[in-house]
């Protein structure tokens, strides 16, 4: 029986609920944090734990537990769902309050939801192998998407046009022609000359934590990384590209639209970091 934590108690899945004007129902006025879980053990831990203390302080939500509380509530959650490779999600909330668009009360007590479930990672494996195909789309996001909120219904309805075209994301384009992200990942490319290309964080994008190992990873080994934006067409001319995200790890991009990204094939650039950061997530998970 799949078990999810909702304010303090575990409780069936199935019968997990929150109140109707729960504040993250009526306004998206939540943020939420993804672990992976590798052997068990929630991966780049303390990275999902700092942005997560970032996102609440951008929104004014108070912390409803101590980072060591959470760590251990998302720890009997994934124990509780028989996880040994997968995710485990927390959503918070301002909280329960008569439906007004100013803040509740500032003693309003936060909603806190943990749920976990297991990924197939031979699957993902085969995939990675494989590489995947991705759209690009305008974005069309608001402006503060460095706060990782519950408000994704652009990210949505990119995804699902991702979908319908046969492709696995979307990358999201702004009005200089330039990728900012994928709509649940990171964007990446190796450009021709070399080098790994990623948006900076300055540029409303969210700050993802896969993304930030690898770049650190990456210097590490001496491999050069350019925070630098890159249009569709140099995406798309590329020697390689890639994804990131808690739940992809690091993704062979081998077509962009129409265009076959270098050979068609994911590229050795891109295999070897996904290896390496795959034992790096392993040795330091927690």
């Amino acid at each position: 029986m799949k078990v999810a934590y909702v304010n303090g108690r575990y409780v069936p899945h199935t019968g997990a609920v929150v109140h109707i004007e729960d504040r993250g129902f009526q306004f998206a006025d939540a943020v939420y944090e993804v672990w992976a879980v590798l052997d068990g053990r929630l991966s780049d831990a303390e990275g999902h734990f700092t942005r997560l203390a970032r996102s609440l302080g951008e929104l004014s939500i108070t912390p409803p537990r101590s980072r060591s509380a959470l760590l251990a509530i998302l720890r009997e959650v994934v124990r509780r769902n028989a996880v040994k490779n997968g995710i485990v999600y927390l959503q918070i909330t301002r909280g329960t309050a008569p439906r007004d668009h100013a803040f509740p009360h500032a003693d309003t007590p936060p909603t806190v939801v943990v749920t976990a479930k297991s990924l197939d990672l031979a699957y993902l494996e085969a995939s990675a192998a494989k590489g995947v195909a991705v759209v690009t789309r305008p974005d069309t996001r608001w402006g503060r998407c460095d706060i990782k909120t519950v408000g994704l219904l652009p990210n949505v309805l990119a995804k699902q046009s991702a979908k319908e075209a046969g492709a696995y994301e979307a990358w999201l384009v702004d009005k200089e022609g330039r990728v900012t992200e994928g709509a649940s990942t990171n964007a990446w490319i190796v450009d021709a000359g070399g080098r790994l290309r990623t948006r900076d964080t300055a540029a409303n994008i969210l700050r993802g934590i896969t993304r930030g190992e690898l770049i650190t990873l990456a210097n590490e080994l001496q491999m050069p990384v350019d925070e630098r934006p890159f249009t569709v067409d140099e995406a798309k001319g590329a020697r390689e590209a890639f994804l990131t995200a808690a739940s992809a790890f690091l993704t062979p991009v081998v077509k962009i639209d129409e265009a076959s990204i270098g050979d068609g094939r994911p590229g050795p650039v891109t295999l070897r970091l996904r290896a390496l950061y795959l034992d790096h997530a392993r040795r330091n998970a927690i």
